[in-house]
């Protein structure tokens, strides 16, 4: 899509605040104060990803600070109870850590947010390494697009490759991400494949698809259904 930020290098931040697994408690505390995440990386003496520590991770030294391990005496999560008493990031860390590619698209970025109900990502190459982090702020990024930007491609992208020369009756208009699509095309079964492409072009927020066929002839065509009549030809989507 012409250098458009469609994958996760794009929008990820490469700096990124890491922990090795040796760091103290305390030191977690304020790396994550300091650079206000709520989640760092952390790696091994190679540089790899091995896991994530959260302030979820870091709540139990404070929850079970009491000797308080549950209602009757039971211990109703042991895996919190031993974070309690760990000292270190690799004791602390969620493992193993759940991770993006840098080719990623955006969309499998939050899906994967979304199933693992995560915040952050950190990005990992294929030798393991981290590449830098990306989270919901910046998948979000996207949805700044300019709205010219976004007409421009869905008309070279979309019209142009679907319908050809035959494009001078179609107009692309995009107000706050919302692309509408209007006019009439001389091949209507194209135009489903046309909503669903422009629902595609990244810092589209919706489609409106309002493209109708073109007028038939009845002295030529007389046994072919009127696709000039309202609702003929026509596919909306939202």
């Amino acid at each position: 899509m012409n250098g458009t930020p469609t994958l996760v290098n794009d929008v990820m931040t490469p700096r990124v605040v890491a922990l090795r697994t040796g760091a103290a408690f305390k030191d977690i505390v304020k790396a994550m104060r300091e650079w206000r995440v709520s989640a760092l990386p952390v790696l091994d003496d190679a540089g790899h990803v091995v896991g994530v520590v959260s302030e979820a991770d870091l709540l139990p030294k404070e929850e079970y600070s009491g000797g308080d391990v549950g209602r009757y005496g039971q211990v109703q999560d042991f895996a919190e109870v031993r974070k309690a008493d760990a000292v270190t990031a690799g004791e602390l860390m969620t493992t193993p850590a759940v991770v993006v590619a840098p080719d990623a698209t955006l969309a499998h970025a939050a899906r994967v947010m979304a199933r693992n109900r995560v915040k952050r990502l950190p990005v990992v190459g294929s030798d393991g390494t981290l590449k830098g982090i990306v989270s919901r702020s910046d998948l979000l990024k996207i949805f700044l697009r300019d709205d010219d930007a976004i007409g421009e491609e869905v008309r070279r992208d979309v019209v142009v490759r679907l319908f050809g020369t035959h494009t001078e009756a179609i107009r692309v208009e995009v107000h706050d991400g919302v692309v509408t699509l209007a006019g009439r095309a001389h091949e209507t079964a194209l135009i489903p494949l046309a909503t669903r492409l422009a629902r595609a072009v990244p810092g589209v927020v919706a489609v409106r698809c309002a493209l109708v066929g073109m007028p038939r002839h009845p002295d030529l065509d007389p046994d072919l259904p009127d696709t000039d009549l309202p609702g003929a030809g026509r596919a909306v989507s939202t």
